[in-house]
């Protein structure tokens, strides 16, 4: 509860979405994320493949870190650079994926751009409440 009073005592971007609109669109997401990795590894793991996995399972790493650093530590800051490595190894992702499953790298675009504008809304966040930090 305290999390939640201290979220919504923030200045927010406009188009920040209604809070429902976040379990929804992650939960989307979070089944896309886990088809795309099921269509990377299901003919097998060879050794050409094992660098794209260590950048998925980082890229997860910092996705599953985002949440406590910026809702439980508060701190927008460190928040906003996690998620701008997000994108960046999301997008080496994509690529990397697409060598080896076309259908794998494109499952994971639309984690790619609802990322970017998370990113943005975790900016506005840090520009609107400026004299909070």
């Amino acid at each position: 509860m305290q999390n939640s009073l201290w979220y919504y005592s923030l200045n927010k971007s406009p188009l920040t979405p209604p809070a429902a609109v976040f379990p929804i669109a992650w939960t989307i997401l979070y089944i896309m994320i886990a088809l795309s990795l099921f269509f990377y590894i299901k003919d097998g793991l060879r050794q050409e493949k094992i660098i794209p996995l260590v950048i998925f399972i980082t890229q997860i790493i910092l996705n599953l870190l985002w949440t406590p650093v910026f809702f439980e530590s508060h701190d927008i800051k460190l928040a906003f650079f996690i998620i701008i490595a997000l994108i960046i190894l999301v997008f080496i992702n994509i690529i990397l994926f697409y060598k080896k499953s076309k259908t794998a790298a494109f499952l994971l675009i639309p984690y790619f751009l609802w990322l970017i504008f998370a990113a943005y809304l975790n900016y506005e966040i840090i520009k609107l409440n400026l004299n909070m930090y």
